[in-house]
């Protein structure tokens, strides 16, 4: 996909243009391997980020003709500035050969959490930062032609089972939506999260092959067995191919919780190591509106993330909360009764809705066009 910020080269065909016209002056490089001779290519405040070179000296040949090279952390598993959103491919790498343990998305949790977590010191710090960014960065391109208004975010439970009647109704939710043209968004786990990607992936079929696909998937409910989990989805998505790369929607995992499988079904993957950039950026991304399933402490507090955005309309024009789940919501957790009274004061009470219904629930989402 190309990119949308025309100062910034983040594909080989983007590079081989520029090549073209020999100058790559004041832009910026991002994650991209540079084996071209630039010898008589303009480089003068160009920035290569995260790139490789086929040598040492021809990255010094940069930098001696006034260019700006941060090199890429050869120490980490992972691209110090990836030029494009991950693919469940990429995160399950490794897998048919090793299982969990040796999959991509677990060996870079594995580097993760040996470098001290959220608390790693400075020269690691620096390039999950970089990562981070590059994560941004390909997000924005990947959005720019989905309308704001057409993204609706699923939140929910992660230890919700495979089978479970709320892993039915979020996948039954993300099959609705993403029939009516709308880009389904999750935090990238398993239990509720996987289920309304799995509804999404599974569009293209009828209701019928969805509840036969969750029969399949409640084989291996518990996410904790990670082989047995992580097989059983890889075995469902090869039965149901697609060419569309947005067939599952869109996740925001993070490698915080890596001890969790790598949730398969969406279809592109915006994976951080920041925990607190990913909350933000999930409920930034969802301004057509919000389903809240039943959830705990993780849930609740993306409830009220989610409505100081709207209170403040720091991110704009803010669509519907939706709690799925009346009895939850209104017993359990009361957090609707409570959004209303704080929405109030923005006016925007009526953007709160509790229901037992994915259809009613459709209908709130998904309005006709006038």
């Amino acid at each position: 996909m190309p990119s949308t910020t025309p100062l910034e080269i983040e594909s080989q065909e983007e590079l081989a243009e520029h090549l073209a016209r020999h100058s790559l002056a004041g832009l910026t490089v991002q994650g991209l391997t540079v084996a071209a001779d630039l010898s008589h290519v303009k480089v003068k405040d160009a920035v290569f980020i995260g790139c490789t070179f086929p040598t040492l000296a021809a990255e010094a040949a940069l930098v001696r003709r006034g260019a700006h090279v941060v090199p890429a952390a050869d120490w980490a598993p992972y691209p110090t500035h990836p030029a494009r959103l991950y693919t469940s491919a990429d995160l399950v790498a490794g897998f048919a050969d090793g299982g969990f343990e040796n999959m991509y998305d677990t060996r870079v949790y594995r580097h993760f959490v040996a470098e001290g977590g959220p608390n790693a010191g400075v020269r690691e710090a620096l390039a999950q930062r970089l990562h981070d960014h590059g994560i941004d960065n390909a997000l924005s391109d990947a959005l720019a032609d989905v309308p704001s208004s057409h993204r609706i975010g699923v939140m929910g439970g992660h230890a919700e089972p495979r089978g479970s009647a709320a892993y039915r109704l979020a996948a039954a939710l993300g099959h609705g939506l993403a029939r009516a043209g709308r880009l389904v968004v999750t935090g990238g786990g398993p239990g509720v999260m996987e289920a309304a990607n799995l509804g999404s992936a599974l569009a293209g079929y009828d209701a019928a092959t969805l509840t036969g696909a969750i029969g399949e998937l409640e084989r291996a409910p518990d996410f904790r067995q990670h082989d047995t989990y992580t097989r059983a989805a890889l075995k469902l998505q090869a039965a149901h191919p697609t060419d569309d790369p947005w067939a599952g929607g869109l996740s925001v995992p993070t490698w915080l919780y890596g001890h969790e499988p790598a949730n398969v079904f969406a279809g592109q993957i915006a994976k951080y190591f920041s925990n607190a950039i990913r909350e933000d950026v999930i409920l930034r991304v969802s301004r057509g509106g919000i389903v809240f399933a039943p959830g705990r402490a993780g849930t609740v507090q993306e409830v009220f993330q989610a409505a100081t955005k709207t209170y403040y309309a720091s991110d704009g024009d803010s669509g519907p909360f939706v709690f799925l789940g009346r009895r939850f919501w209104t017993e359990d957790i009361p957090a609707p009764a409570l959004l209303r009274t704080l929405l109030s004061g923005a006016g925007a009470a009526d953007l709160v809705h509790v229901t037992d219904d994915v259809d009613e629930a459709l209908a709130i989402l998904c309005p006709p066009t006038p």
